[in-house]
C-alpha cells in the first residue's frame, strides 16, 4: 500500500514539475511583454498586422491625443483639396488643452490645420477640421468610427476629434496600431507626422505660427516615421510610434505608460533584432505543370499572382509549411488564367496565407477534324 502511495505521489510531483517547467518556458518567452510598464501595449508589423509583442492589447482604454491619428485619417479620406482655405468656425476657438490659439474668422487651409493638429497637438485645430468636414462634432465622430472600422478596429469608439477625456471615448492598443498602419499608407499623413518642425500662417497678416513636433523619437530612433503623443489625467502618457528600416515597417502603441519614449524605443529596436521579413511566396511564382487530357498541348503551366511576406523569428522559418493544392490533370479546353487550385502557407498549424493558383496559357481540345489535319500535315 505504501509502495502504491509513493508511486502516486511520484506521478503527482512529476506532473507538477512538468507544469512548472512549461510555465517557466512561457514566462521566459513572454518576458518582454510582462516587463512593459504600460497598462496596454502592442507592436505590429504593418504589412501582415502580426503582433510582435503585446500586453493587454485588447482592453478598452482612453488614448488622449493619439485620437488625432483617426481624426487626420478621417479628414484625408473626406477632403479632396487639402489646400482649400476656409474661415475658422467660432466653435473651434478656445478649446481646452493644447492649442495653436486659433482666432474666429481667420483663414487657414486644411493642410495647415493638419500640421497644427499633429505636431504641437492643437485641440482647436482638430475641432476646426471636424467642423469644416462635417459641420457638426457628432457627425464627424460617426465618420471617425467608420474610418476605424475600415481599418479593422472594431473595439473603439470616438466621441470627439481631439482626445480629451470622455466616458465613451476609448480604443485598444491593437486597434490603434491597425489604424496607424493604415494611416501611414497615406503619403500625406506620413509626410506630416515625420515633420520635425514647420510654420503655418498666424492669426494676423504677415505673422506665423512655428510648430514643433512633440515626438522625441524622431530625433533619436533610427528610421522613426512618427507618429503621435498624448496625455490626459485619465489616459496617462500615451505614444504611438512607427519605424521603417528597409521594407520592414512597424507600429508600437503604449497606453498609460510613464516611460513611453524609452519603452517604444527599446521595443522597436528589439523588433528589428528578433524578427526578419521573409518572402515566403514571390509575386507571379511559377508552380508546376499539370497534364491536360485531350488537349493540343500535353501540359499547362500554373502560377500564383500575389506574393506573401511575413515577419518571422529566427527559429520559425523551419516551421513554415507551404502546400500547393492542385489537381493531377485537367480536361481540355483550358482557359488562360483559369483558377485551378490554391496555395496555403502555415506556421505550425496556423494558416498565414491562402492564394489562388492559375493556368498560364490556353489549351484547346483535340477534335476529330483537328486530329485528321495534324495527321495529314505530318504526313
Amino acid at each position: 500500500m505504501k509502495k502504491i502511495s509513493l508511486s502516486i505521489c511520484s506521478i503527482i510531483v512529476g506532473f507538477i514539475l512538468v507544469l512548472v517547467f512549461s510555465l517557466n518556458i512561457n514566462l521566459k518567452k513572454d518576458k518582454v511583454y510582462a516587463d512593459s510598464s504600460a497598462k496596454a501595449m502592442c507592436l505590429i508589423e504593418t504589412g501582415s498586422s502580426r503582433k510582435l509583442y503585446s500586453k493587454n492589447e485588447t482592453i478598452k482604454l482612453p488614448m488622449a491625443s493619439t485620437t488625432k491619428i483617426v481624426t487626420a485619417l478621417t479628414v484625408l479620406d473626406n477632403c479632396s483639396d487639402l489646400d482649400e482655405e476656409f474661415k475658422i468656425d467660432n466653435r473651434a476657438v478656445g478649446i481646452p488643452g493644447t492649442s495653436i490659439y486659433l482666432k474666429q474668422d481667420e483663414t487657414l487651409t486644411v493642410r495647415e490645420l493638419l500640421y497644427g493638429m499633429m505636431l504641437p497637438s492643437g485641440n482647436d485645430a482638430a475641432t476646426a477640421l471636424a467642423y469644416h468636414i462635417a459641420n457638426d462634432i457628432p457627425r464627424f465622430c460617426e465618420l471617425m468610427n467608420k474610418t476605424a472600422s475600415k481599418c479593422g478596429a472594431y473595439n473603439s469608439n470616438f466621441e470627439n476629434p481631439h482626445g480629451l477625456d470622455s466616458p465613451g471615448h476609448f480604443t485598444t492598443a491593437y486597434d490603434l496600431a491597425l489604424i496607424t498602419a493604415q494611416a501611414l499608407r497615406n503619403e500625406t499623413f506620413k509626410d506630416i507626422v515625420t515633420t520635425k518642425s514647420t510654420k503655418i500662417r498666424g492669426s494676423s497678416e504677415g505673422s506665423y505660427r512655428y510648430l514643433k513636433n512633440k515626438n522625441r523619437l524622431l530625433n533619436s530612433l533610427d528610421g522613426c516615421i512618427g507618429v503621435k503623443t498624448g496625455y490626459t489625467g485619465k489616459a496617462g502618457r500615451c505614444l504611438v510610434s512607427a519605424c521603417e528600416r528597409d521594407d520592414f515597417r512597424t507600429v508600437c502603441v503604449v497606453l498609460n505608460c510613464g516611460s513611453m519614449f524609452e519603452e517604444c524605443n527599446a521595443l522597436l529596436n528589439k523588433s528589428y533584432e528578433d524578427y526578419k521579413i521573409v518572402t515566403l511566396l514571390p509575386n507571379y511564382k511559377i508552380i508546376r505543370r499539370i497534364s491536360v487530357n485531350e488537349g493540343r498541348e500535353q501540359y499547362v503551366k500554373t502560377f500564383t499572382k500575389s506574393g506573401f511576406e511575413y515577419p518571422l523569428l529566427k527559429d520559425e522559418l523551419d516551421r513554415i509549411i507551404i502546400k500547393y493544392n492542385l489537381p493531377n490533370s485537367l480536361n481540355a479546353p483550358v482557359q488562360k488564367e483559369q483558377e485551378v487550385g490554391n496555395v496555403e502557407i502555415f506556421l505550425d498549424n496556423h494558416l498565414l496565407f491562402s492564394g489562388k493558383i492559375y493556368t498560364m496559357d490556353n489549351v484547346k481540345k483535340i477534335g476529330v477534324w483537328s486530329s485528321i489535319g495534324d495527321i495529314l500535315s505530318s504526313w
